[in-house]
């Protein structure tokens, strides 16, 4: 659980990819089931996020790919500033959603990059 290899692992992966801000944002979760928590961490940022064979700029575009093509757009803002601050740039992320407009359909393009433009007004606003 929260001192296993895994867990540790995983918190040491998020804290690479949210800032203090963000992790605080996601954390209530640890209070509805710490056994979710647990999984989210260990299993999503431990064993997944923290494989070496990819950087974390390169899953999260898959991330952003999978989630605009699937229509889950909660979770698209926590991952385009991810994505932002694993290395990817601002004009990259606005490529990556014109190319899933031509996969996953305009509507959901036009979505993600109205998302896109409030995450990256909010990180503009905070500097």
């Amino acid at each position: 659980m929260e001192n296993s290899k895994r867990y540790n692992k995983g918190i040491e992966t998020i804290k690479k990819m949210a800032s203090d801000e963000e992790f605080e944002g996601i954390s209530y979760m640890k209070e509805i089931s710490p056994d979710f928590w647990d999984m989210i961490i260990s299993f999503g940022y431990g064993d997944v996020y923290g494989r070496e064979s990819l950087s974390l700029d390169k899953r999260e575009i898959i991330t952003i790919t999978s989630l605009i093509s699937q229509g889950l757009f909660d979770q698209l803002p926590f991952h385009i500033s991810a994505a932002l601050k694993t290395g990817l740039t601002k004009n990259e992320i606005k490529e990556i959603i014109m190319q899933c407009a031509a996969y996953a359909g305009f509507p959901k393009a036009v979505q993600a990059m109205t998302i896109a433009g409030e995450v990256f007004n909010s990180i503009e606003a905070k500097k």
